[in-house]
């Protein structure tokens, strides 16, 4: 018999996430996946999961939880209470939950993404190559829809695992979050580029799992704010008329009519959506040469801090 997990409270947008759809965009389906792939990756691992097996995305707030069977839990994102049976464990560490007992996840500090992990993952049914929920359209994870109180999850199985911890906090860097220019460099002159990478700009609260606005000073495209509607990618940076960055993310669009000054270096996305709203920063242009060379270099630092996990006590 299938092992089930419970849902008795749930905190903003939770749903179903893994690494992704990937191979539609052109046909107009959006990749979706985790928000910030090093956690939900990690989380995973600490369950004894393949990296991107299906987990628990949450926004802010995470939720009550009960399972039929014992499992192995991970909570990873940020800094966030966890309890099991009212007794505190930490985050960032894989924890025995027994058949029955409850699971609580509390609300982040200093992030805006939390990943909840199980062992043997979510085994819903794959859609298009994923178990990803794409919100918006319905499509994927648990009928489409963001879990509430009263879902029901399906387990899968697992090998009988050991909890583990990641031992040394996984560190990100605070510096400028790098991009990449274009397509529409060209559509912003000298003093709008200057503005974009002088002045600090801050995350707000008009954010969900498709897009984030940008605060700051406005920027001018002197060739105009609108244009044929071309291809988008995840990481998009798109200027309206209102002159307010809009940040593509993992469900964003497939295509625009708005210029796009920039695009979001792969390996510093999920830093910046993970940044609270009011949180200051900079923009820092480099070359895709040079962000393909640092997101292999961010990919070989995840995948040494993974092989390090190590087996703890529980």
């Amino acid at each position: 018999m299938t092992a089930l997990l419970t849902i008795s409270r749930a905190g903003p947008l939770m749903s179903v996430q893994d690494n992704g759809r990937y191979g539609f965009r052109a046909r107009g389906v959006s990749t979706s996946g985790a928000m910030d792939r090093d956690a939900h990756a990690i989380a995973n691992a600490l369950v004894g999961n393949d990296p991107h097996a299906a987990a628990i995305e949450f926004a802010l707030t995470g939720g009550v939880f009960t399972a039929d069977r014992d499992i192995l839990i991970a909570v990873t994102g940020g800094s966030c209470p966890v309890e099991i049976a009212g007794k505190p464990v930490p985050a960032w560490e894989s924890h025995f939950l027994k058949a029955g007992e409850t699971l609580t996840v509390g609300s982040l500090s200093g992030a805006v993404w939390g990943y909840i992990a199980i062992s043997g993952g979510i085994a819903i049914s794959n859609m298009l190559g994923s178990r990803s929920t794409h919100l918006r359209t319905a499509v994927g994870g648990l009928n489409g829809k963001a879990l509430s109180p009263g879902d029901t999850l399906p387990l899968g199985d697992s090998e009988k695992l050991s909890p583990r911890s990641l031992g040394t906090p996984y560190l990100r860097g605070h510096g400028p979050i790098a991009v990449i220019p274009g397509p529409q460099d060209d559509y912003f002159d000298e003093n709008a580029w200057k503005t974009f990478l002088r002045q600090p700009y801050r995350a707000t609260t008009a954010r969900d799992r498709m897009a984030m606005v940008l605060d700051g000073p406005a920027l001018h495209a002197f060739k105009g704010h609108d244009i044929v509607s071309d291809a988008t990618v995840v990481g998009s940076i798109q200027v309206p008329g209102s002159g307010k960055p809009i940040v593509l993310t993992a469900d964003g669009q497939t295509t625009g009519g708005y210029p796009k000054i920039a695009t979001i270096a792969s390996f510093d996305l999920s830093r910046l959506a993970q940044l609270p709203a009011g949180q200051q920063f900079l923009f820092r242009a480099i070359s895709a040469d040079l962000a393909e060379e640092q997101a292999v270099h961010a990919d070989d630092r995840l995948s040494a801090a993974i092989a390090g996990l190590r087996n703890k006590e529980d």
